[in-house]
């Protein structure tokens, strides 16, 4: 609080059936107030607004952001200028020009982004996307010797070049430049090429750390435009209108997972209202293909429709599928990708089942999970590489704690990991120190996720590695681990009319966190167990009142057996969700946590 002394327990929730403390989201009256006056606002939803940081001065941009008030400088972004002079000397010269994209969401929208501009530019842009089995993360000396085989005199990388030192000065050994576009974490040396553009780079200004990938490719259109006219390059032809490819800086930052604040607020939310007319012939193929209908498109609609299939391709199937759905412009092109990659992710989510089984089976037959450890490493023969990052986030969900998977090759003895953390752990310097002492051969990331190569025979040295790296920042991330309540609110209360007020707050993500709402006292009626862990149910109020519920992947859990046994006087914190099932209008209630308040807590 204000004064120093502890936030109480919201519902006197000091440990849920999860394990977890609830609190109301700490809010200054203050703040709320304005909010209250200048935006019209009610108590909750100012509230909300004041627990998410946004300052009385702020509430307006926050809640209807524009580019113009928040697009930043390039020239903030150190290197940028010198990205744009090279890429506009390059395309005046003729020279060849190719893209060299990672293989996720982030990666083929960045490289989207490029290919479209320089069509509108009147220029092709091939695209490099590395296989994840057989070429592994980022640029390496192979793909670029046949990228300059191919031709190529300058290459772009996007989404990843920013910790490839040697790669990077083996292109230019053999006479091939390059200009890096990237977010992740890296070395305080930079690779040597022409420009290393990166928020997250040692000694950049720019303040937008946040980004994605494709939030800096959509900046650096904007400086090309910027030094294409003050070359003249628009005497005779129209200036690109960046605005019309939103929708894929949108795309990179919902599915990227990063924070929804500032300028990166309004590139997501603008870009969702571009993505609403479907304008884009990958990204409506690809809903086709999903069963999903068009409509006002929403961050569900980038990461858990159109994201994992896209991802589909890099992950299990050809991994530069996504680049060329999201750049064509032919919609039979469009249709035929959109199909492969929706049979992908069929295919992906049976691989991922029994991945993530097999891999909770034998850490919790370990007690590994429960041992106190920072953090859990568990490995596998042949876990497919392509999944081990899913099944990690899901298995951080179970045991809140970072979770790193790997999947090893059984015949050369290599594996292939990934990892997801916790809030106040910083899983990606955890794993770039490793790097750094030599446990592992490749490793990389941000703080919340990241990437590893690692011989089989020092798995063991890794675990122990990372326990020791990360056991200071357990106890932080362990503290601040609670389940926060943006209002009390009873099932009379889960109205359709509530959920589209705190829509205003969207999109959501880190930073911005979709709204939690707690519901005290409910009993759960008709449980029933679905596949995959599910739980559905009614929460019935004492006064009768009642909201369809749902929660996921927790039948075996504490609070999923809860439901299942139809139990009484239970709270329950959770998010409203759209329910338009046959054009009803309802909300359906998405249960986050539970609590007895019977039990001792």
């Amino acid at each position: 609080m204000a004064d120093g002394s502890p936030i109480p327990a919201f519902l006197d929730v000091t440990r849920s059936l999860s394990g977890r403390t609830w609190r109301q989201r700490p809010a200054e009256p203050a703040v709320i107030r304005a909010h209250m006056q200048a935006l019209g606002l009610d108590e909750p939803l100012a509230r909300a607004l004041a627990a998410r940081g946004v300052r009385s001065d702020q509430g307006a941009d926050f809640l209807k952001p524009t580019l113009k008030a928040l697009f930043p400088d390039p020239s903030s972004f150190m290197d940028m200028d010198a990205a744009a002079t090279a890429i506009i000397e390059a395309l005046v010269q003729g020279r060849s020009v190719h893209v060299f994209a990672d293989y996720d969401v982030d990666g083929a929208s960045s490289a989207a982004l490029l290919v479209r501009w320089f069509r509108a530019m009147g220029a092709e842009l091939p695209i490099y996307v590395p296989d994840r089995i057989t070429e592994g993360y980022g640029p390496s000396a192979k793909a670029f010797d046949t990228l300059k085989a191919s031709g190529a005199d300058l290459v772009i990388t996007v989404d990843c070049g920013a910790a490839a030192n040697e790669a990077v000065a083996h292109a230019t050994e053999i006479g091939l430049d390059v200009v890096v576009i990237d977010h992740h974490m890296m070395r305080e040396e930079p690779p040597h090429c022409l420009a290393v553009v990166n928020p997250n780079r040692p000694g950049c200004n720019s303040g937008q750390g946040n980004l994605a990938a494709a939030g800096v490719v959509f900046v650096l259109l904007a400086a090309l435009n910027r030094e294409a006219r003050s070359r003249g390059l628009f005497a005779d032809r129209d200036q690109p209108d960046i605005r019309q490819w939103l929708d894929l800086a949108a795309m990179g930052a919902i599915c990227d997972v990063t924070g929804l604040t500032g300028f990166n607020r309004a590139l997501t939310g603008l870009g969702l209202g571009v993505m609403s007319s479907w304008g884009n012939p990958g990204l409506k193929a690809l809903l086709a293909a999903s069963g999903a209908v068009e409509g006002p498109a929403k961050s569900n609609h980038a990461g858990f429709i159109l994201g994992p299939r896209i991802n589909a391709g890099g992950r299990i199937g050809k991994s530069d599928l996504g680049a060329r759905l999201l750049s064509t412009d032919d919609p039979d092109e469009a249709r035929t990708l959109a199909q492969e990659l929706d049979a992908l992710n069929i295919a992906r989510r049976e691989v991922e089942r029994d991945v993530t089984e097999e891999a909770t089976r034998r850490v919790e037959q370990t007690g590994r999970h429960a041992d106190g450890s920072a953090v859990v490493v568990i490995a596998g023969d042949d876990w497919h590489p392509g999944v081990v990052g899913i099944v990690a986030g899901r298995l951080r969900e179970r045991w809140r704690k970072p979770v790193i998977v790997i999947g090893v090759d059984a015949v050369n003895g290599i594996g292939k990991g990934s990892g997801r953390s916790q809030p106040g752990m910083n899983l990606g310097r955890a794993i770039q120190a490793a790097w750094n002492e030599g446990v592992l051969m490749a490793g990389g990331g941000h703080a919340m996720a990241a990437g590893l190569t690692v011989r089989a025979d020092r798995i063991d040295e890794l675990r122990d590695f990372l326990n020791d790296r990360l056991s200071g920042e357990q106890a932080e991330a362990e503290a601040i681990d609670r389940v926060e309540i943006d209002a009390l609110i009873g099932p009379f209360g889960a109205t359709r009319a509530l959920f589209e007020s705190f829509e205003q707050l969207a999109p959501f993500g880190p930073a911005n966190p979709e709204p939690l709402f707690a519901i005290s006292g409910v009993q759960a009626r008709e449980p029933v167990a679905m596949a995959g862990g599910h739980v559905r149910c009614r929460l019935v109020g004492a006064d009768g009142h009642s909201v369809k519920a749902i929660a996921w992947r927790c039948a075996d859990l504490p609070g999923g057996k809860a439901l299942l046994a139809g139990q009484g006087g239970l709270n329950v914190a959770g998010r409203l969700k759209a329910d338009d099932w046959n054009g009803r209008k309802g909300v359906q209630f998405e249960i986050e946590d539970i609590a007895d308040p019977r039990m001792a807590q």
